[in-house]
């Protein structure tokens, strides 16, 4: 479990057990755990929301949504130290600047964050705001919040897995060298699993109807959001190889910032959908 807890302490700010002496392997064995260190933030999230929506409310202290969407927008960012968005910034810097590869690179090593990584992420905050605040009002809420950790990691895992490193070296580099095609299958399997499970668990509860209508409901939404999440780090990827000749470490983060949206988004689809 030592790669577990390393790749916890890395990609959040959760740290159950201290690790100070890491190795590049030690980042390499940790690949494997994205998506099940995506389950301790979706469980977190849909928690804290319980807590504001629920928990909050009972007791006499209600929030305005717009607020509560604040909060739930705010959340992924402390939990993470923000890492994956300067890894948004950067690469938004990097791409957008029209520069030669070899200046994008440089670009996007720069310590400094530019007006287009701000800008871009600026707008990006604004629309997940909006996002989360229409999904408070719907039951997708809930299972937007758990699953969007989940499969951005394992968007992660994919990207590590299927395409080039643009740098010799690089923090990136050790993670690369842990994202085998066997890392990938299993992180994918047990990722199924991890999503899949609470719908056939709810229905058992009677959280949501014990019939093939609710739980055919969760598995095609779930399907739908990891389909459309690969095809598009696919996509991003691809373009990001293109351009700069391979992935980088801040492009891991852009796809994972990027793929939080979507499920975001998907969420929101399927709620208007049901609606």
């Amino acid at each position: 479990m030592r790669a577990f807890f390393i790749g916890l302490q890395f990609l959040t700010r959760i740290s159950i057990v201290e690790q100070k002496d890491w190795c590049e392997k030690d980042f390499a064995d940790s690949v494997r755990y994205f998506p099940l260190i995506g389950l301790v933030l979706g469980i977190i999230y849909a928690a804290f929301a319980a807590l504001l929506l629920s928990f909050l409310p009972q007791n006499g202290i209600l929030l305005p949504h717009h607020v509560v969407a604040a909060i739930l927008l705010i959340l992924p960012i402390l939990l993470t130290g923000g890492l994956h968005c300067d890894g948004f910034m950067d690469t938004m810097d990097g791409l957008f600047s029209g520069r030669s590869r070899e200046r994008m690179l440089e670009i996007m090593k720069d310590s400094r964050v530019g007006a287009n990584g701000v800008f871009a992420f600026v707008l990006l905050m604004i629309f997940d705001w909006s996002i989360l605040l229409d999904l408070l009002q719907s039951a997708w809420l809930f299972p937007a919040l758990f699953a969007m950790p989940i499969v951005s990691r394992l968007m992660m895992v994919v990207a590590i897995s299927s395409f080039p490193y643009a740098r010799p070296v690089g923090m990136g580099k050790a993670f690369k060298d842990g994202g085998t095609k066997s890392v990938l299958y299993g992180a994918f399997f047990y990722t199924l699993i991890l999503v899949f499970f609470p719908g056939v668990a709810a229905c058992f509860f009677g959280i949501i109807p014990l019939d093939a209508a609710g739980l055919s409901s969760w598995v095609l939404s779930m399907t739908a959001v990891i389909f459309a999440a690969l095809l598009f780090t696919i996509f991003f990827a691809s373009y990001a190889t293109r351009h700069l000749g391979g992935l980088t470490g801040d492009v891991y983060g852009a796809i994972t910032t990027l793929t939080e949206t979507l499920v975001l988004l998907s969420f929101l689809v399927f709620s208007s959908v049901s609606c």
